[in-house]
């Protein structure tokens, strides 16, 4: 899982993984700092990266993230697929791209989520979608939304994870 700072990874991933506090969510961004590893039934790690962007911590901190996140994906033999995690009521920004194009470019599977899609009607969702495919040079029924509160994408997480297994 991979995202900005705030765009709700460790909510995701305690939803997906269906316990309240197996990853700390926080109302401070940039909390996770380092590479979590969640052991999933014994099978496969589910891998929560730091996230990049606004976060509250010193740049000198924040600078050696992209390093650290770098240098997982490159070294990793054993990564199937990478959740890019965008938050819907925004456009793709600089680092969001980058990912985006940096997990194209080496042929790691990628699957987009656009979290928080509770907070927007469906025609809203719609159209957000679909600017955001545009942005990323995708088909916008590639995107998944989803929703922690609502749940919905949840269990098309599930398949897909465990479609690599």
């Amino acid at each position: 899982m991979v995202g900005r700072s705030n765009v709700g990874k460790s909510s995701l991933i305690n939803a997906v993984v269906n316990r309240k506090a197996v990853a700390r969510v926080s109302q401070t961004p940039g909390k996770t700092q380092a590479v979590q590893f969640y052991l999933i039934n014994e099978k496969f790690y589910l891998v929560d990266l730091p996230g990049y962007g606004y976060a509250k911590v010193p740049k000198s901190v924040a600078q050696t993230w992209g390093a650290l996140v770098r240098g997982y994906l490159d070294s990793s033999d054993d990564l199937k697929l990478i959740f890019l995690l965008l938050d819907v009521r925004r456009e793709p920004r600089e680092h969001d791209l980058q990912m985006h194009e940096w997990a194209t470019s080496i042929g790691i599977e990628e699957k987009i989520l656009l979290t928080k899609s509770d907070k927007l009607s469906n025609q809203q969702l719609m159209k957000q979608r679909a600017a955001i495919a545009g942005d990323l040079k995708l088909d916008p029924a590639g995107l998944l939304p989803v929703s922690t509160v609502t749940r919905n994408g949840i269990e098309q997480v599930r398949r897909e994870m465990f479609a690599r297994l």
